[in-house]
């Protein structure tokens, strides 16, 4: 293939041509720019990927660990190591040889966990590094300012693990793309079976962190377990990244409530959940049910530090590496014998990710942003994961199962902790583009922005 757009759509003929001026609610930022047919066209040998992740901060467990499956993709992009999902991935353009013949390489950045830190990365990573992509995150905060700036630089933002409606929703942006699942998808997901475990007739109280992750987590479990028979007592706003929140679960022992829902991640999980268990709440009857303690939003690596405390506790997943998918054992595979444990479900996007956007590079002909959204978009594929999966055109977000998880009772390793309760199926998470939770019929894409 050449690096010229091939099989252009409706939208990115459009798109090529646009000067870059994108409506952003905030100030638009100046990027210096060369004379070029698009942001960073690569001239050589060499493609550069931005890998923005928090290397510390509250969510930096799950940082590192994306940061390590980006590392196997790069090495599975060039033809080194076993290949890992380019050889179960439904497309088989990608051949191990690079992207459009050139050597993929790569650079890092700290997001800090921090909107404002992940901009200056990811912005010094276009401007002075030359990054035609950036890829990763695990905040909802950053993801939604990263893909902000990377539509005014003219440049795709492939996110990482981001949870918010919003980032498909309100925030939705043309040059953005979402493989992760949503708040409004775990609700779905989790609501029935909350229902067979735990009855019609309970009592809620919600822990939620204070930015638009937990907002709209909230919202979606709000909505899903009313709708089941449950009551919200109580909703309150917590700081990330707290580390002592005490203060914010007593208040919950005399409240009336009978179930607690952790609307935090991380590292802020962690600590909540084993100061809730501390407090004593599951050893307690209330309304004459056992206590009961929810995480709507679980990792693998949050279950490794909550230790005993997520013995029998329900949350959702996008992804587990205990799936037997062919796609799910070859990237398990790949990722364990190079760094001796399995992947979390953080770095299994963070390498689809990387993996879905060099094959539409390649299926593209091109690294134009334009060309490689419109190769994305209503893009349906398999073989990584969950099953068949659709790259929805109206708003950039991936549809696929959903796993609902619980803390197993008696692991049998280190790395056994979770349990698979259920595959959920994707046409009961799926909704309409214009859904109210994401943002109704004045959420819009926008236009594709080249840089050009």
């Amino acid at each position: 293939m050449t690096d010229s757009v091939k099989g252009l759509s409706r939208r990115s003929v459009v798109k090529a041509g646009l000067a870059g001026i994108i409506a952003t609610g905030v100030a638009p930022l100046v990027f210096t720019r060369g004379a070029y047919a698009y942001t960073n066209e690569p001239t050589g040998g060499t493609v550069k990927f931005g890998f923005n992740v928090p290397q510390t901060g509250p969510y930096s467990a799950e940082g590192l660990d994306e940061l390590r499956a980006q590392e196997l993709a790069v090495q599975h992009l060039n033809g080194e190591g076993d290949g890992g999902m380019l050889n179960t991935f439904s497309s088989k353009e990608l051949q191990g040889n690079g992207v459009l013949g050139k050597k993929v390489e790569f650079v890092t950045g700290d997001t800090q966990t921090n909107s404002d830190a992940a901009r200056a990365s990811a912005r010094s990573m276009i401007e002075k590094d030359g990054v035609v992509m950036i890829n990763g995150g695990s905040s909802s905060g950053v993801a939604v300012a990263v893909q902000g700036l990377c539509q005014e630089a003219g440049i795709i933002f492939m996110a990482g693990l981001t949870h918010s409606n919003d980032t498909t929703g309100k925030d939705r942006k043309a040059n953005g793309f979402r493989h992760f699942f949503n708040a409004y998808m775990s609700g779905a997901a989790l609501a029935p079976v909350l229902k067979n475990a735990y009855g019609t007739d309970r009592r809620a109280y919600h822990l939620t962190a204070d930015y638009t992750w937990g907002w709209t987590q909230q919202e979606s479990l709000v909505a899903s377990t009313e709708a089941i028979g449950w009551e919200t007592v109580e909703t309150v706003l917590t700081p990330v990244g707290a580390g002592d929140f005490s203060a914010y679960i007593a208040p919950v022992l005399n409240s009336g409530a009978d179930v607690l829902i952790l609307n935090h991640y991380g590292g802020d999980m962690v600590n909540s959940l084993t100061q809730a268990v501390q407090f004593g709440l599951r050893d307690k009857m209330v309304n004459g049910k056992q206590f009961e303690i929810v995480v709507p939003l679980y990792s693998e690596l949050m279950a490794e530090g909550a230790g005993e405390n997520i013995k029998g506790v329900y949350g959702s997943m996008n992804w587990n590496w205990q799936l037997q998918d062919e796609g799910t054992k070859a990237f398990v595979k790949s990722f364990g014998e190079k760094y001796g444990r399995p992947p979390s479900n953080s770095a299994h996007t963070c390498y689809v990710q990387t993996l879905l956007y060099a094959d539409a590079v390649q299926r593209a002909g091109t690294f134009d942003p334009c060309g490689v959204a419109a190769a994305l978009e209503g893009f349906q594929f398999d073989g990584m994961g969950n099953g068949p999966t659709l790259y929805r055109a109206e708003d950039h977000q991936c549809f696929k199962d959903v796993l609902v998880m619980k803390g197993k009772e008696s692991p049998a390793t280190e790395f056994d902790i979770l349990e698979l309760v259920e595959v959920t199926p994707r046409a009961q998470v799926e909704y309409e583009p214009n859904h109210p939770m994401f943002g109704g019929d004045e959420a819009s894409l926008g236009s594709c922005n080249s840089g050009a």
